[in-house]
């Protein structure tokens, strides 16, 4: 009856008593996976294929641990970077909003609002790097890569085309000066705009005092504060005693140049970070499993 058990599962008695020998017997717990069946769902880890499906990585080495988190802290640094821009453009625009109606169109102020939402937008895709390199999701460090290539790229062409057509600007900014000189007195809003710039950038007509000589009697704002709002008489005898000698355009263009100074070395330090935060994103994205 044992033979006959035996023929049936296809084994004969020779290997049958061989394998009741105490050198071959394996217990129930350590027999051990045929071949064909070692990669079968119930015999792998269950968190591995989780993590798999997932995009995550179970095992990182050194490097990638190196790799992950320089990236987390360059995109740290980006948001404080873009943090800090965006803080200085909304001071500029905010505290020196009156002379963009002294420019006679929106060149100041769009570039003030061009430079806020860029610095949101910075802020914006930092925090999505951040978290792409804390859960190590691919499809996160993919879209991460994209914007700050994007965004990279407009910072460089807006830097290349301001510095290369920074001397037409300025030249623009004088005649559009000098055009609303004309509307002084007439345009609320224009003589508001004078009065403000040249109270406090403290400086008096386009290049000198005498261009207002051409539109009429040199304005008060013009004349040099001694006091408590007091100022010397200007108006009547303008002389260079009693009166700002430096033109608004140098002074504006200064303005403008010593905040541009700035605000350009923060976007600079930005962007030197977001190469390096493009470079530790596609390595961890070719990292994880």
């Amino acid at each position: 009856m044992n033979g006959c058990l035996a023929h049936c599962v296809g084994f004969d008695d020779a290997p049958t008593r061989k394998a009741a020998s105490p050198s071959r017997t394996y217990p129930l717990h350590i027999l051990p996976i045929p071949t064909h069946l070692q990669h079968h769902p119930l015999f792998t880890s269950d968190s591995k294929a989780k993590d798999d499906d997932m995009g995550f990585s179970s095992r990182m080495d050194c490097c990638g641990q190196f790799v992950k988190y320089s990236l987390f802290i360059a995109n740290f640094v980006i948001f404080v970077g873009g943090a800090i821009v965006f803080c200085l453009t909304l001071w500029t625009l905010v505290d020196r909003s009156f002379v963009n109606e002294l420019l006679g169109t929106n060149l100041f102020s769009g570039a003030v609002y061009v430079l806020l939402v860029t610095s949101v937008i910075i802020c914006l895709v930092s925090f999505l790097g951040c978290v792409g390199a804390g859960k190590e999701v691919k499809c996160l460090l993919l879209t991460y890569f994209i914007i700050v290539a994007l965004v990279f790229v407009t910072m460089l062409i807006g830097g290349v085309l301001g510095y290369v057509f920074r001397e037409r600007v300025q030249q623009t900014m004088r005649q559009e000066m000098r055009s609303t000189m004309a509307l002084y007195g007439s345009r609320r809003e224009i003589t508001q705009a004078w009065d403000l710039t040249q109270e406090r950038l403290q400086c008096c007509g386009v290049d000198t005092w005498h261009d207002w000589t051409r539109y009429g009697p040199v304005p008060e704002s013009c004349c040099q504060e001694l006091f408590g709002g007091q100022r010397k008489e200007c108006t009547i005898f303008p002389t260079v005693t009693n009166l700002y000698n430096q033109g608004c355009l140098y002074v504006t263009t200064n303005f403008i140049r010593d905040h541009a100074a700035v605000i350009g070395a923060s976007s600079i330090s930005v962007a030197i970070l977001m190469i390096f935060g493009m470079i530790f994103s596609c390595l961890l994205f070719n990292m994880i499993e």
